[in-house]
């Protein structure tokens, strides 16, 4: 295994490293959001510890930006904040698990290795309701083997949708996940972009996968 370390305590990443040295893990480290980015952009990791308050860029700001450009790698946040809207902020720019500080080593290592042993089983990243498919790894959409351009936002939502199938979820739920907690614009922007999912997804094609349950949210499914 292979983990890029980034925090700008110095004593914490040292001590931090040695430990997963000891357990036969390969670390590579960086002290401040901007290296780490660099470091996480040029390097091949089975995952990435990010702190949150670091210099030059925030661990949160690095998770964004390495989702944007579509870096699919694992992301462990680790922060010595306290609060579930520290929690949910983690996870609404992309990482895959918070731990927070101070934390066990062992705790920490069974962490890394469950996030390994989860990308390995879904090493494909390819979601599916019926004939509709999202790759996340290749940033495609496709449809009865018909390729579909997305947006940033559409793939966004879409994605949302479809790792909730056959769920309905909520429009402020949609609103959290693709514009984040801190959007503070019209919500009923979530229906002006399922509008545009319809079109793509759905109007050249048999039957709709996209439906709204008045009153509840959006919900994607292959029969209803």
């Amino acid at each position: 295994m292979r983990v890029l370390l980034v925090d700008d305590e110095v004593r914490l990443v040292e001590s931090v490293s040695r430990g997963l040295a000891a357990d036969g893990i390969n670390v590579d480290t960086a002290h401040n959001g901007v290296d780490g980015y660099w470091r996480a952009c040029e390097g091949s990791y089975d995952v990435i510890v990010l702190d949150i308050m670091m210099p030059g860029m925030n661990g949160y700001a690095v998770c964004q930006k390495l989702r944007d450009n579509n870096v699919t790698t694992p992301i462990l946040m680790l922060t010595a904040k306290e609060g579930e809207y520290d929690e949910a902020d983690a996870f609404e720019c992309g990482a895959d698990d918070y731990l927070r500080k101070p934390f066990s080593h062992i705790v920490l290592v069974a962490r890394l290795r469950s996030l390994v042993r989860r990308r390995s089983a879904d090493s494909s990243q390819i979601l599916t309701v019926g004939e509709l498919a999202l790759n996340l790894t290749q940033a495609s959409c496709t449809r009865d083997n018909t390729p579909i351009e997305l947006t940033r936002r559409e793939f966004s939502l879409l994605e949302a949708l479809m790792r909730r199938s056959p769920d309905v979820v909520p429009k402020h739920t949609l609103v959290n996940l693709v514009w984040g907690m801190d959007f503070d614009g019209d919500p009923n922007i979530v229906e002006v972009y399922v509008g545009y999912l319809r079109r793509k997804i759905d109007k050249s094609f048999g039957h709709k996968l996209l439906h709204t349950v008045r009153g509840v949210g959006y919900q994607l499914v292959e029969k209803r």
